[in-house]
């Protein structure tokens, strides 16, 4: 029997805006997934920390605030420092497709951005991420 994918969405950085992340984080959790949800203003060090406690397969992102390449970059330091770089790591926001090409290049599994649709989200997810075997 496969276990329910956990994972976890977070703000990272100054951006105050959470709407989309909270729009993502109840898709998810409605497609029976098990979600945890961090807050705003979130730390690279907080996010991957919660990661690992909550035992997460992955960790969605969202950036508004044009940190994105500093912010993602450091989840992705974090979680190899910390031996969990199996660890999924997406996102979305407003981010140049440029800066898309360098963030897979990190590391970063994928890039939603505004106009995708929650359904396209979840369907990554559920084909991208894997759960161990309750």
């Amino acid at each position: 029997m496969q276990a329910r994918i956990r994972v976890v969405v977070a703000k990272p950085g100054l951006d105050g805006h959470d709407r989309g992340a909270k729009v993502v984080a109840r898709a998810l959790r409605d497609a029976g997934m098990e979600v945890v949800y961090t807050g705003l203003h979130q730390t690279p060090e907080q996010i991957v920390e919660t990661a690992i406690q909550e035992d997460a397969d992955a960790i969605g992102l969202s950036v508004l605030s044009g940190a994105h390449m500093t912010l993602f970059r450091r989840v992705i330091e974090l979680l190899a420092e910390r031996d969990a770089s199996d660890v999924v790591v997406f996102g979305g926001g407003i981010i140049p497709a440029d800066d898309i090409t360098e963030l897979e290049k990190l590391g970063v599994a994928h890039i939603f951005t505004p106009g995708a649709t929650t359904a396209s989200i979840v369907e990554w997810v559920r084909a991208n991420v894997s759960s161990p075997v309750a």
